[in-house]
């Protein structure tokens, strides 16, 4: 095509873009004057596109010949495929004829024109009942009672579908999981009365591997070393025993007992022991060296007093004056996990066995959140008792309750009374109510006045619409401020509505966004599944896994704190850091386990690019992997996700051979093979700007004994260099990061994948959020005032 054409077709293309329908956060649409003319469109299709996907050759399964552009809401899907291809520059592929941006743009905004004026009625998914995930589970027992539970050890992990765990098609429940659930009622349920009939029990908790070194731990008490902290609720009031087991090498051998050394045992910083092994200590001791062992870890254990609620213990080294002048340190981490070049003792557990003797329930926070009255006789035990029932009910279920709600744990509770005191009744209705369907599943109704006259697709209430916005924040359930509005039916005023949602957002439960979204979204919560090889990266350590993983949390915390443009993601010139970390990443003047926010002098570490999280997250065990990098990137960054790998691809080169190669070289070695060649271009090539840094996050400049070649490619055939040239190519196109930041975020606000239909309210979202230099609330409220968010189809309509 000559160019003078083909900038007429563009210029023609820009002109028929006359007007768009512009679609409100609620979901209400002006629809304006459509496109008049496709022809420039259309034009624009077969010189680029046709080519490819026509009914001969049928690549992908896609033919664009024979579509009709003056009905594109004939087949959405299929439009809004092609809008994300060419957008994203994903389509036309490289080596074809390719049209220039304005070209681009004006095809792109013709189509979601169309798109969006097709969309004429909001379309909010079909509904789901949906059940509280593990981490719900533990925020709403947390809230309700104000009792942490190690929800871990109470129920499996969840399943996950497009990137989250909440999606509401795989929270089922089978007869295995209800029993979970039902073994979680009765043990949350003592725990949060104080059942006199607890009998002892023993719980362990070890340090991770190599994590007790020779450095303050954050937690620790002053003055301590190493050791592990653990928070433990102890069910009553009574006896309790603590046992410290210390680390042993192979040969059961503990190391470090030629010198005398101290370990104290706290409860809320409270010294309840001090002993002392090794030197003096041990020169009684004969016979093999289990046997020694065995008699150093009974010296360490120690039965105290202890009331009953939430309490953390520690057990740790005390530091010896001067300890840390003349040593040698071969590695920033300790040796294996065993011992460290002081030659002190490692703990490996903690064990708390109890109560023995126990002398009551005691005043534990769970208590006063639970009894809300106290009966002063006999008289007045039911009616405090319906006081009680009815206060958790409302909290427990969500929604005001009437008294089919309360009679049935009235019932629970009277039977429980007549075996034992008030509190036995308290304790059994509560095991029921957390046991009810009604608890455990997110409850929606499904008619409602307008649904009973024969709409289709209609409003939730404002009680429904505490309850999504309450997960979608906080993963838990609504408090009272929150509940109280939805009751008086006052939620739905958008003053009152955007004001809870800026206080929900300040809210320390608020964190939960950072835990369960950001931490899905980026991948951190694998971090604790990565071992590097520690013969190829022997300064590695949990410290330095645990300090990736909290620094990536500080960083997306306070852009939702502080309510920064999103882009801040990719560009700030800030982190936080400690000791371990600056060292890891060659920063200066970092002293201790506290974490600090630092401004970055090397544009390499700027946002998520450079944090150790995401590289190591993208590594394999001894190497780094592009094709992983690579496709991090389309997925998280751009939202163009790769088709999954065929069935028959050939192993991957996993040594650098006789003569080294490096990853480079051995990645275009499987890129010869042509079932891998297509995807692993694209891929590859964006993940080669990031070899700079090895699969641990630390800065290199030679791989394999070769200068490290950080050149790489974006979809549109330009070139880059580095993480710097990456970024800044990525940067060119700012929309494209804020639209899958946003599109990540719905899923999971929603708890669904999003479909050809979401894509209008998306495009709503993002021309409000550009109005508001896209700051992280403007996204929220552009999401929870949607029509998805706020509205539910009846289930014999839904799709």
């Amino acid at each position: 095509m000559p160019e003078r054409r083909r900038r007429a077709i563009a210029t023609s293309v820009q002109c028929a873009v006359v007007a768009a329908v512009v679609m409100t956060a609620g979901g209400q649409r002006a629809t304006l004057q459509a496109p008049a003319d496709s022809g420039p469109a259309r034009a624009v299709l077969d010189r680029y596109c046709v080519t490819c996907h026509n009914q001969r050759t049928r690549t992908a399964g896609l033919t664009l010949d024979t579509l009709d552009l003056t009905h594109v809401d004939a087949q959405p899907a299929i439009w809004e495929a092609v809008v994300r291809k060419v957008r994203t520059r994903a389509m036309p592929p490289q080596g074809m004829p390719r049209p220039d941006d304005a070209t681009v743009a004006s095809l792109t905004s013709w189509l979601t024109a169309e798109l969006d004026r097709a969309a004429a009625a909001p379309n909010p998914g079909r509904p789901l009942l949906r059940r509280l995930n593990r981490a719900e589970y533990g925020n709403v027992i947390r809230d309700l009672l104000a009792l942490d539970v190690d929800v871990r050890s109470l129920l499996p992990a969840d399943d996950s579908a497009f990137g989250f765990d909440n999606n509401a098609d795989l929270l089922v429940v089978s007869p295995s999981l209800l029993e979970r659930y039902l073994s979680a009622a009765d043990r949350v349920s003592a725990l949060a009365v104080g059942d006199p009939s607890t009998p002892p029990g023993s719980e362990t908790f070890y340090t991770r591997g190599d994590q007790s070194q020779s450095q303050q731990l954050e937690g620790l008490p002053l003055g301590t070393v190493g050791g592990i902290g653990v928070h433990h609720v102890f069910p009553l009031d009574g006896e309790y025993q603590f046992q410290v087991t210390l680390v042993r090498t192979n040969l059961e051998a503990t190391r470090g007992l030629e010198q005398e050394h101290q370990l104290e045992i706290a409860v809320d910083g409270e010294r309840v022991f001090l002993g002392t092994i090794g030197g003096d200590a041990e020169s009684g001791q004969t016979g093999p060296i289990n046997e020694k062992s065995d008699a150093t870890d009974a010296r360490l254990r120690v039965r105290v007093k202890v009331k009953a609620g939430p309490r953390l213990v520690t057990a740790a080294f005390i530091r010896k004056i001067a300890e840390n002048t003349n040593r040698l340190h071969p590695f920033l981490r300790s040796n294996a996990g065993t011992y460290d070049s002081t030659g002190r003792p490692h703990v490996k557990a903690l064990t708390v066995t109890g109560p023995f003797n126990p002398t009551g329930p005691g005043d534990t926070p769970s208590r006063r959140r639970l009894f809300v009255c106290h009966p002063a006789n006999a008289g007045s035990e039911e009616p405090c008792a319906r006081r009680i029932l009815t206060t958790l009910a409302r909290r427990a279920y969500r929604r005001p309750v009437n008294e089919s709600d309360v009679a049935p744990l009235l019932t629970f509770y009277r039977e429980g009374r007549r075996k034992g005191t008030f509190e036995t009744g308290v304790q059994l209705a509560l095991r029921r109510l957390l046991a009810s369907p009604t608890f455990v599943f997110r409850v929606e109704e499904d008619l409602s006045e307008s649904a009973k006259s024969g709409g289709a697709v209609y409003r939730v209430s404002d009680v429904e619409v505490a309850s999504r916005l309450s997960f979608f924040l906080w993963s838990s359930m609504p408090d009272d401020a929150l509940l109280d509005l939805a009751a008086s039916n006052r939620l739905h005023e958008p003053v009152v509505f955007e004001a809870q949602v800026r206080r929900m957002l300040a809210d320390p439960k608020a964190d939960a966004l950072v835990e369960n979204f950001a931490g899905q979204w980026l991948q951190i919560r694998n971090l604790q599944n990565i071992a590097p090889n520690t013969d190829e990266f022997p300064d590695f350590d949990n410290s330095l896994r645990d300090a990736f993983r909290r620094e990536t949390e500080l960083f997306f915390r306070s852009v939702m704190r502080e309510d920064r443009n999103v882009l801040d993601l990719m560009t700030a010139d800030y982190t936080f850091v400690n000791e371990r970390l600056a060292k890891h990443y060659g920063l200066s003047g970092i002293y201790g386990s506290q974490f600090r926010r630092v401004t970055l002098a090397d544009d390499n570490r700027r946002g998520l690019l450079g944090k150790g999280s995401v590289l190591l997250v993208t590594s394999h065990a001894d190497r780094t992997a592009p094709t992983l990098r690579g496709k991090w990137i389309l997925e998280n960054l751009l939202g163009t996700p790769p088709p999954a790998p065929p069935g028959n691809v050939p192993p991957f080169e996993q040594t650098a051979g006789p003569t080294p190669r490096t990853i480079r070289e051995r990645m275009e070695i499987h890129r010869a093979n042509p079932s891998c060649a297509g995807c692993h271009r694209t891929m590859d090539a964006l993940g080669f700007t990031l070899e700079n840094f090895n699969a641990v996050g630390a800065w290199r400049t030679r791989d394999a004994g070769h200068d490290v070649n950080a050149q790489g490619t974006m979809a549109d055939g330009e070139g880059v260099v580095g993480v710097a040239g990456l970024r800044a190519a990525l940067l060119k196109r700012p929309e494209a990061f804020v639209e899958t930041l946003t599109e990540k975020l719905m899923t999971y606000g929603l708890g669904r994948g999003l479909q050809y239909y979401d894509m209008p309210v998306i495009r709503g979202i993002l021309r409000e959020s550009a109005r508001q230099d896209n700051r992280f609330s403007s996204i929220v409220l552009g999401i929870v005032k949607s029509a998805p968010f706020q509205m539910r189809k009846k289930a014999e309509a839904a799709n």
